[in-house]
């Protein structure tokens, strides 16, 4: 089968299959922000105890994508991604099932190591299935998934959860994961690039750059400003902007629409002018969440903060994952992976301290004051990206160097016009080229 898109510019149907999938992870990634309270007031525990759902699953996400990334390479892509939505259907039956807070975390983070897997293929075989001409558009297509996972999908099972129950909205992930699995397994078995992955050697060789390594600093630290704030958006809400419970949902849905709009505008201006896109967004992220400390007590400018903070700070994702890709040469699933358990790590990190302010005195507002501080660390690795970008561009060449013009003059030089052969342009033929010529102390040039 051929890797080219048909010269209609119809991508390959396995690409809305694959995110499909990928909406499915983002969903259960963070349909949990919008129903802490309830899963909390069921299990008889403390939200910021709930909150370690988003926790574990984000550390699994750490561990599981670049691991599954390794540990699967040899593995048909078809089965690795079938495998991954089975036991990502199993780990949520586990869920709403359980009562024990430790049960319902193990299960959580073998979902997660579930996700990581499929996240680490499902780029590459979209890529493949695409072919070179149109990889950035399938990649766009399945990624989007994910972010439309914060349009649809969180809402709705958050929705779901204050009506039916939080355990429904598990139940509801998992019987969709099911049909995915077989429909991804026959789609993805046909698809072009479902064979065997570069070997393991081969891609952690790729990763010397130490740009690389900063890229997933900035992937780190600029998700955890954002989702320390956003993990415990709902009681912010609720406490002290005085929403309803059941309105929760709708501002869920605008932080949604306004990452889905971030992800995409930062991905079209990124590609020429990476990083001012990446200096806008980081400091527009900071001023919001400054600015929602100071305000959150006002429902209005509240809510238009919320969607603010979703299209700033997810703006820079596609920019850093495709400097972390580029920078690491030919190792795309790795570099792909790791920038992906970046993500998670600061998710975790973030999320982690702000369940303690929220438990502190600060209260609602504590993880809003977490995710100001660490949007300003931000700042470090992505000044030090760009001076170490800048070495790196190679200075224009100068003839004669500084310290030896003197010797040049001694040396002398002569203007060759160069004759160039018939069929060749005549811009080309009109070239000058400077050549050094040795010469005894007091002989001129073209005499012998």
């Amino acid at each position: 089968m051929s890797t080219t898109v048909p010269s209609s510019g119809r991508l390959p149907f396995v690409i809305y299959v694959l995110a499909a999938g990928v909406f499915l992870m983002g969903t259960t990634e963070f349909v949990v922000a919008g129903i802490l309270p309830e899963i909390a007031a069921d299990l008889g525990i403390p939200v910021a105890d709930a909150g370690l759902t988003i926790t574990v699953f984000a550390l699994g996400m750490i561990v599981g994508t670049p691991t599954m990334a390794i540990a699967t390479l040899k593995l048909p892509r078809q089965t690795t991604l079938s495998l991954a939505l089975v036991v990502f259907a199993a780990g949520h039956v586990v869920v709403a099932l359980s009562t024990s807070l430790p049960l319902i975390l193990g299960a959580r983070f073998v979902t997660a190591l579930a996700t990581g897997a499929f996240w680490a293929v499902a780029a590459v075989v979209g890529a493949k299935a695409a072919g070179p001409a149109a990889s950035s558009r399938a990649l766009g297509i399945v990624l989007g998934g994910g972010m439309l996972a914060n349009v649809i999908g969180v809402p709705l099972g958050a929705f779901a959860g204050q009506v039916i129950g939080w355990r429904g909205t598990f139940w509801a992930l998992a019987a969709l994961a099911v049909p995915a699995a077989v429909i991804v397994y026959r789609r993805v078995a046909a698809a072009p690039g479902s064979g065997p992955a570069p070997s393991v050697r081969a891609e952690i060789a790729r990763l010397r750059d130490g740009r690389v390594w900063l890229v997933l600093a900035g992937c780190a630290i600029v998700c955890g400003s954002s989702l320390a704030a956003y993990s415990f958006i709902a009681p912010l809400l609720t406490t002290n902007s005085g929403l309803a419970a059941a309105a929760v949902p709708l501002v869920l849905a605008g932080y949604g629409s306004g990452a889905f709009i971030g992800s995409n505008l930062g991905g079209r201006l990124g590609t020429h002018r990476p990083y001012a896109v990446l200096f806008v967004s980081a400091t527009a992220t900071f001023l919001v969440l400054a600015a929602l400390a100071v305000f959150s007590h006002n429902l209005v400018i509240t809510i238009a903060l919320v969607v603010l903070l979703g299209l700033f700070g997810m703006a820079t994702n596609p920019v850093l994952i495709g400097m972390a890709v580029r920078y690491a040469a030919h190792a795309p699933t790795l570099a792909s992976a790791l920038s992906t358990s970046s993500f998670n790590l600061g998710t975790a990190v973030g999320s982690w301290l702000a369940g303690f302010a929220l438990e502190s005195a600060l209260g609602a507002i504590g993880p809003v004051l977490v995710g100001t501080g660490i949007a300003a660390l931000y700042f470090v690795p992505l000044t030090l990206l760009l001076r170490k970008e800048r070495s790196s561009v190679p200075r224009p060449c100068r003839w004669p160097p500084p310290d030896q013009r003197g010797q040049a003059e001694r040396v002398g030089a002569v203007v060759i016009r160069m004759r160039v052969p018939s069929g060749r342009s005549r811009s080309a033929s009109r070239s000058w080229v400077k050549r050094p010529i040795r010469t005894r102390p007091g002989h001129r040039p073209g005499r012998s």
